[in-house]
């Protein structure tokens, strides 16, 4: 690591209630001046919007809106993040810390681990800050454990483009299927399993259902569903 360089932080900022925010990264936001946040108006970014509304200072530091949006092209992506982590090594090369804000954990399905990889393979330092996943939230919106004793938990992306069924004991938590609503429902119907859905947790907009015919053909795209095996009655 080079001398006088700033540390790049991904920093989780929770699901949506920003009381769920973490002392640690209410601290960094604070303690650094420059922010970056995905998307193209930094203002616009849920993870900004979360966030002001625990550390209201944040709203007069310096933003810099990381704009990857969602493509299948692999070359496109790749320059989106090149462009994306020279924006930020730009504010390092200057001993700028920079917090990059991220929805939920910065471990799960995050934009900042493709920026991430780009500046180690640079030099440049980077750290990880925890926050509290979307579907350890959603599971305490409905009042339930995802597992007891010795279940297994599967954690599945795009339930739709699975080519076998939800046939394993334990709990799945299904992410990123709300366009695809409807095939997902029919595999959860064929599972048998007991089913929960959390719509943007913890936003003013969430919505809840507690079993899969209450749930819509089409959902958000923060739509998270917990199936879990049925419990002896």
């Amino acid at each position: 690591m080079k001398e006088g360089r700033g540390i790049a932080y991904g920093v989780g900022v929770g699901p949506g209630d920003p009381e769920l925010m973490t002392m640690k990264a209410v601290r960094l936001i604070r303690e650094n001046d420059c922010i970056a946040v995905p998307g193209k108006v930094a203002r616009e970014s849920v993870a900004y919007q979360i966030a002001v509304q625990a550390v209201p200072e944040l709203a007069d530091k310096e933003l810099i809106p990381i704009y990857m949006p969602m493509t299948m092209d692999v070359e496109e992506q790749r320059r989106n993040h090149r462009k994306g982590a020279d924006l930020i090594e730009e504010q390092l090369d200057q001993g700028k810390n920079v917090v990059y804000l991220t929805l939920g954990d910065p471990t799960i399905y995050c934009t900042f681990s493709y920026l991430q990889k780009l500046m180690d393979e640079d030099g440049y330092e980077t750290a990880l800050v925890s926050g509290i996943p979307s579907f350890c939230a959603a599971a305490a919106r409905g009042n339930l454990p995802i597992t007891l004793w010795n279940q297994s938990m599967y954690v599945v992306p795009a339930a739709h483009k699975l080519h076998t069924k939800l046939s394993h004991p334990g709990s799945y938590v299904l992410m990123k299927s709300g366009s695809h609503m409807k095939e997902v429902k029919d595999l959860l119907r064929a599972s048998g399993k007991d089913v929960f859905m959390v719509e943007n947790c913890g936003m003013e907009n969430e919505k809840v259902y507690s079993d899969v015919e209450e749930i819509p053909d089409e959902a958000g795209y923060f739509s998270l569903i917990i199936a879990r095996d049925r419990e002896d009655k």
